[in-house]
């Protein structure tokens, strides 16, 4: 059996797993398979570099192959797994060479996920974009800038479907760049799911001071070509038109490889405290696993967790695991920054299902209430993020 370590997934997950293991072990051969080009930029900044006036190229902080030579890796890329066999300790991948039979000592799955899309009728449907990688956001700039430049031509316009954190991002950074935007959401608010509605109705305010347009209690129905540009059609009949239209309505983990693998998913794959998943030597992290250090009442399998900071945690405690030294992921407390610089947010989120309420407890802040009045959660606003050191720290107690 092969001594490598084996990682499928080159964002954020799998490159800093990398990263963290070689600092503790620089001898075991280290794998990393990619379906893209593998280079290493930083997710979150594809939703707020139109204002910063960043190149696709340019949101590339390191070619891959100087990670794979920075941290010793055998780089395999353009390289899709196409089955797992987890009792052999094998995986079948496709490569531009062709097929081929890989060997693991442990596997890592870091296969992240995929937006969620939802039909709509018309002949232009399949031209609806998701931004959910760099080599989808470099698809995303090149429409907008087709055309931009001749004489006379109109300002962008841009609908977004969904305004929920990715939506309220990309409205906030495109309207910022002098694009026109139109947010179309089935939801009464912007951010429903996670601010409390004087926080949604401050955030709508500011994005609408941008020139942002808000369609709420709406949803697409069709979008059709029309003169070379796109007609949106919404459900309310009202018809708009649109250089872009751009589905920000939430990602789903990419699971298809472990449930053919026979690896236990719930939303995601369901991994225990020290991140192994239903077979032995066989891990996931990031957004493609559901963490039972991330206690839910919604599911005994814990939460899934689609951000930076606890992509870090799970890495460095992984990479320990890994390397000889079994160690239990616990996640502290991380607040999340919510790009809108129109009215910039800090969000803690209490417990998943976690029965409460909203409460003001000062301008700018919020508190998420359990039955017993204490505060399990809290929300940031403008000056206030400033506050949110204090604020984990209040929660903590």
């Amino acid at each position: 059996m092969s001594q490598s370590l084996i990682i499928v997934g080159a964002g954020l997950a799998g490159w800093t797993t990398a990263r963290e293991f070689r600092k503790l072990n620089t001898t075991t051969p280290v794998l990393l398979v990619t379906a893209d080009s593998g280079d290493f930029y930083a997710k979150p900044s594809l939703s707020n570099a139109f204002a910063q006036g960043r190149l696709p190229a340019q949101l590339v902080s390191t070619p891959a192959t100087k990670m794979a030579e920075t941290l010793s890796v055998t780089l395999l890329a353009q390289t899709r797994v196409e089955a797992i066999d987890t009792a052999a300790q094998t995986m079948r991948v496709r490569s531009p060479a062709g097929l081929q039979t890989l060997s693991y000592r442990d596997l890592v799955l870091a296969t992240g996920a995929q937006p969620i899309r939802v039909p709509v009728q018309g002949d232009a449907a399949d031209a609806v974009m998701s931004i959910n990688s760099l080599d989808d956001f470099a698809a995303f700039h090149a429409r907008l800038q087709a055309g931009a430049e001749s004489p006379g031509a109109p300002l962008r316009e841009v609908l977004i479907m969904g305004a929920g954190l990715i939506g309220c991002e990309f409205a906030n950074d495109l309207a910022q760049a002098g694009v026109r935007v139109r947010v179309v959401d089935p939801g009464p608010r912007p951010l429903a799911a996670l601010l409390p509605p004087e926080a949604s109705a401050a955030l709508q305010a500011a994005l609408e001071a941008l020139g942002v347009h808000f369609h709420f209690g709406c949803t697409v129905r069709a979008v059709d070509h029309a003169a070379g540009r796109l007609q949106v059609t919404l459900a309310t009949g009202e018809s708009v038109p649109a250089d872009a239209v751009l589905s920000a309505i939430g990602l789903r983990a990419d699971t298809a490889l472990a449930q053919a693998a026979g690896l236990l998913v719930d939303r995601a794959i369901v991994v225990n405290t020290f991140l192994q998943t239903s077979a032995a030597h066989v891990y996931a992290l990031g957004d493609c696993a559901q963490y039972a250090s991330a206690p839910s009442l919604l599911s005994a399998h814990g939460s899934t967790l689609p951000y930076v900071m606890p992509i870090m945690s799970a890495a460095r405690a992984l990479a320990a695991t890994l390397a000889g030294t079994p160690t239990a992921l616990a996640f502290a407390l991380m607040p999340v920054s919510v790009k809108t610089p129109a009215l910039p947010l800090v969000v803690a989120t209490a417990q998943a299902g976690l029965a409460g309420r909203w409460a003001g407890a000062g301008e700018g802040i919020w508190h998420w209430l359990d039955d017993a009045d204490q505060p399990r959660g809290f929300v940031l606003a403008g000056a206030q993020t400033s506050q949110r050191m204090a604020q984990a720290k209040l929660l903590a107690t």
